[in-house]
Protein backbone atom coordinates (compact mmCIF):
# COMPACT_ATOMS: atom_id res chain seq x y z
CA UNK A 1 0.00 0.00 0.00
CA UNK A 2 1.37 3.58 -1.01
CA UNK A 3 -0.51 7.11 -1.38
CA UNK A 4 -1.56 6.76 -4.83
CA UNK A 5 -3.07 3.03 -4.00
CA UNK A 6 -4.74 4.99 -1.34
CA UNK A 7 -5.83 7.49 -3.21
CA UNK A 8 -7.45 5.21 -5.71
CA UNK A 9 -9.20 3.45 -2.80
CA UNK A 10 -10.55 6.71 -1.23
CA UNK A 11 -12.60 7.10 -4.68
CA UNK A 12 -13.95 3.72 -4.53
CA UNK A 13 -15.16 4.95 -0.71
CA UNK A 14 -16.81 8.28 -1.90
CA UNK A 15 -19.09 5.82 -4.53
CA UNK A 16 -21.40 4.87 -1.43
CA UNK A 17 -21.43 8.73 -0.40
CA UNK A 18 -22.07 9.56 -3.64
CA UNK A 19 -25.27 7.71 -4.52
CA UNK A 20 -26.82 8.49 -0.99
CA UNK A 21 -26.87 11.85 -2.39
CA UNK A 22 -27.94 11.42 -5.74
CA UNK A 23 -30.86 8.88 -4.83
CA UNK A 24 -32.06 10.90 -1.35
CA UNK A 25 -34.82 13.15 -2.91
CA UNK A 26 -34.72 15.68 0.42
CA UNK A 27 -30.91 16.21 0.40
CA UNK A 28 -30.33 19.82 1.34
CA UNK A 29 -28.24 21.21 -1.83
CA UNK A 30 -28.04 17.50 -3.32
CA UNK A 31 -26.70 18.77 -6.94
CA UNK A 32 -24.13 21.14 -5.41
CA UNK A 33 -22.69 18.62 -2.91
CA UNK A 34 -23.10 16.09 -5.59
CA UNK A 35 -20.59 17.79 -8.19
CA UNK A 36 -18.14 18.53 -5.02
CA UNK A 37 -17.94 14.77 -4.38
CA UNK A 38 -17.91 13.90 -8.43
CA UNK A 39 -15.01 16.82 -8.73
CA UNK A 40 -12.98 15.47 -5.55
CA UNK A 41 -13.39 11.92 -7.13
CA UNK A 42 -11.20 13.50 -10.16
CA UNK A 43 -8.87 14.93 -8.30
CA UNK A 44 -7.59 12.29 -6.76
CA UNK A 45 -7.42 10.31 -9.99
CA UNK A 46 -5.10 13.08 -11.32
CA UNK A 47 -3.36 12.97 -8.24
CA UNK A 48 -2.99 9.33 -8.18
CA UNK A 49 -0.98 9.18 -11.37
CA UNK A 50 0.71 11.86 -10.78
CA UNK A 51 2.51 10.93 -7.52
CA UNK A 52 2.76 7.29 -9.15
CA UNK A 53 5.10 8.72 -11.51
CA UNK A 54 6.89 11.24 -9.51
CA UNK A 55 7.58 8.85 -6.23
CA UNK A 56 8.33 5.91 -8.76
CA UNK A 57 5.65 4.18 -6.86
CA UNK A 58 3.86 2.81 -10.43
CA UNK A 59 3.06 -0.88 -9.58
CA UNK A 60 0.83 -3.62 -11.55
CA UNK A 61 -1.79 -3.33 -8.48
CA UNK A 62 -2.08 0.25 -8.81
CA UNK A 63 -2.30 0.22 -12.83
CA UNK A 64 -5.42 -2.31 -12.43
CA UNK A 65 -6.76 -0.47 -8.90
CA UNK A 66 -6.92 2.76 -10.71
CA UNK A 67 -9.02 1.82 -13.47
CA UNK A 68 -11.29 -0.13 -11.68
CA UNK A 69 -11.92 2.92 -9.13
CA UNK A 70 -12.77 5.00 -12.37
CA UNK A 71 -14.95 2.45 -13.53
CA UNK A 72 -16.64 1.57 -10.20
CA UNK A 73 -17.50 5.63 -9.59
CA UNK A 74 -19.13 6.32 -13.38
CA UNK A 75 -20.90 3.12 -13.58
CA UNK A 76 -22.79 3.49 -10.29
CA UNK A 77 -23.53 7.37 -10.90
CA UNK A 78 -25.00 6.98 -14.84
CA UNK A 79 -26.74 3.50 -13.64
CA UNK A 80 -28.21 6.06 -10.67
CA UNK A 81 -28.77 8.64 -13.13
CA UNK A 82 -30.80 6.22 -14.83
CA UNK A 83 -32.97 5.98 -12.08
CA UNK A 84 -33.51 9.43 -11.76
CA UNK A 85 -34.02 9.34 -15.90
CA UNK A 86 -31.17 12.21 -16.28
CA UNK A 87 -29.52 9.54 -18.77
CA UNK A 88 -30.99 7.42 -21.47
CA UNK A 89 -30.60 3.30 -20.54
CA UNK A 90 -29.39 2.44 -24.10
CA UNK A 91 -26.16 4.62 -23.05
CA UNK A 92 -25.52 3.72 -19.93
CA UNK A 93 -25.13 0.57 -21.38
CA UNK A 94 -22.65 1.01 -24.00
CA UNK A 95 -20.56 2.85 -21.14
CA UNK A 96 -20.89 0.22 -18.61
CA UNK A 97 -20.93 -2.87 -20.96
CA UNK A 98 -17.51 -1.31 -22.24
CA UNK A 99 -15.98 -0.91 -18.87
CA UNK A 100 -17.25 -4.30 -17.89
CA UNK A 101 -14.97 -6.00 -21.10
CA UNK A 102 -12.07 -4.23 -20.95
CA UNK A 103 -11.74 -4.80 -17.03
CA UNK A 104 -12.42 -8.40 -17.82
CA UNK A 105 -9.37 -8.36 -20.69
CA UNK A 106 -6.71 -6.72 -18.41
CA UNK A 107 -7.20 -8.96 -15.98
CA UNK A 108 -7.05 -11.96 -18.57
CA UNK A 109 -4.08 -10.33 -19.45
CA UNK A 110 -2.73 -9.56 -15.75
CA UNK A 111 -2.73 -13.64 -15.08
CA UNK A 112 -1.20 -14.27 -18.23
CA UNK A 113 1.23 -11.85 -16.61
CA UNK A 114 1.17 -8.99 -19.18
CA UNK A 115 -0.38 -5.54 -17.90
CA UNK A 116 -2.73 -3.26 -20.69
CA UNK A 117 -1.84 -0.29 -19.99
CA UNK A 118 -4.45 2.95 -20.32
CA UNK A 119 -4.39 4.70 -23.96
CA UNK A 120 -5.20 8.20 -24.47
CA UNK A 121 -8.59 7.38 -25.98
CA UNK A 122 -9.47 5.67 -22.67
CA UNK A 123 -8.27 8.81 -20.98
CA UNK A 124 -10.28 11.14 -22.80
CA UNK A 125 -13.31 8.93 -22.54
CA UNK A 126 -12.78 9.27 -18.67
CA UNK A 127 -12.57 13.08 -18.75
CA UNK A 128 -15.71 13.66 -21.07
CA UNK A 129 -17.64 11.55 -18.54
CA UNK A 130 -16.91 13.93 -15.58
CA UNK A 131 -18.08 16.81 -17.30
CA UNK A 132 -20.90 14.95 -18.93
CA UNK A 133 -21.75 13.68 -15.26
CA UNK A 134 -21.43 17.64 -13.74
CA UNK A 135 -23.09 18.80 -16.73
CA UNK A 136 -26.28 16.76 -15.52
CA UNK A 137 -25.89 17.34 -12.03
CA UNK A 138 -25.97 20.81 -12.75
CA UNK A 139 -28.61 21.19 -15.30
CA UNK A 140 -31.45 21.88 -12.32
CA UNK A 141 -29.32 24.97 -11.79
CA UNK A 142 -27.59 26.25 -14.94
CA UNK A 143 -29.64 25.86 -18.27
CA UNK A 144 -26.91 25.22 -20.51
CA UNK A 145 -25.46 22.55 -18.67
CA UNK A 146 -28.28 20.40 -20.24
CA UNK A 147 -26.59 21.07 -23.95
CA UNK A 148 -23.62 20.78 -22.94
CA UNK A 149 -24.44 17.47 -20.95
CA UNK A 150 -26.07 15.67 -24.12
CA UNK A 151 -23.05 16.59 -26.30
CA UNK A 152 -21.18 15.03 -23.31
CA UNK A 153 -22.38 12.15 -23.47
CA UNK A 154 -22.79 11.14 -27.40
CA UNK A 155 -18.90 11.94 -27.19
CA UNK A 156 -18.51 9.28 -24.38
CA UNK A 157 -20.53 6.72 -26.17
CA UNK A 158 -18.54 7.05 -29.59
CA UNK A 159 -15.00 7.49 -27.38
CA UNK A 160 -16.42 3.79 -25.47
CA UNK A 161 -16.77 2.51 -28.59
CA UNK A 162 -13.57 3.51 -30.12
CA UNK A 163 -11.44 2.71 -27.36
CA UNK A 164 -12.70 -0.94 -26.64
CA UNK A 165 -11.72 -1.22 -30.17
CA UNK A 166 -8.46 -0.67 -29.29
CA UNK A 167 -8.43 -2.32 -26.12
CA UNK A 168 -9.41 -5.71 -28.12
CA UNK A 169 -6.98 -5.33 -30.80
CA UNK A 170 -4.15 -4.38 -27.79
CA UNK A 171 -5.76 -7.89 -25.88
CA UNK A 172 -5.12 -10.00 -29.19
CA UNK A 173 -1.75 -8.62 -29.94
CA UNK A 174 -0.77 -9.60 -26.55
CA UNK A 175 -2.57 -13.24 -26.59
CA UNK A 176 -0.68 -13.69 -29.52
CA UNK A 177 2.49 -12.54 -28.51
CA UNK A 178 2.41 -14.77 -25.31
CA UNK A 179 1.04 -17.88 -27.68
CA UNK A 180 4.13 -17.63 -30.16
CA UNK A 181 6.18 -17.43 -26.75
CA UNK A 182 4.80 -20.49 -25.84
CA UNK A 183 5.20 -22.25 -28.92
CA UNK A 184 8.70 -20.84 -29.32
CA UNK A 185 9.52 -22.65 -25.48
CA UNK A 186 7.91 -25.78 -26.32
CA UNK A 187 9.80 -26.04 -30.07
CA UNK A 188 13.41 -25.77 -27.92
CA UNK A 189 12.22 -27.95 -25.07
CA UNK A 190 11.55 -30.74 -28.36
CA UNK A 191 15.14 -29.45 -29.87
CA UNK A 192 16.52 -30.18 -26.57
CA UNK A 193 15.23 -33.66 -26.00
CA UNK A 194 15.58 -34.83 -29.20
CA UNK A 195 19.48 -33.49 -28.72
CA UNK A 196 19.26 -35.87 -25.73
CA UNK A 197 18.03 -38.43 -27.49
CA UNK A 198 20.66 -38.78 -30.39
CA UNK A 199 23.72 -38.40 -27.58
CA UNK A 200 22.09 -40.84 -25.55
CA UNK A 201 21.90 -43.50 -28.68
Amino acid sequence: MNLPNALSLARIFLVPLLLTVLLTQTFPHKEIIAVTIVLLAAATDWFDGYLARRLKQVSNIGMLLDPIADKLLVSSVLIAMVETRQVAAWMVLIIVGRELAVTGLRSIAQAAGTTIAASDWGKTKMVMQIVAIVSLLLVPLVRIAYWVAQISLYLVVILALISAVLYFAAFWKTVDKEVKQRKGRVELLRALRRQRRRRED
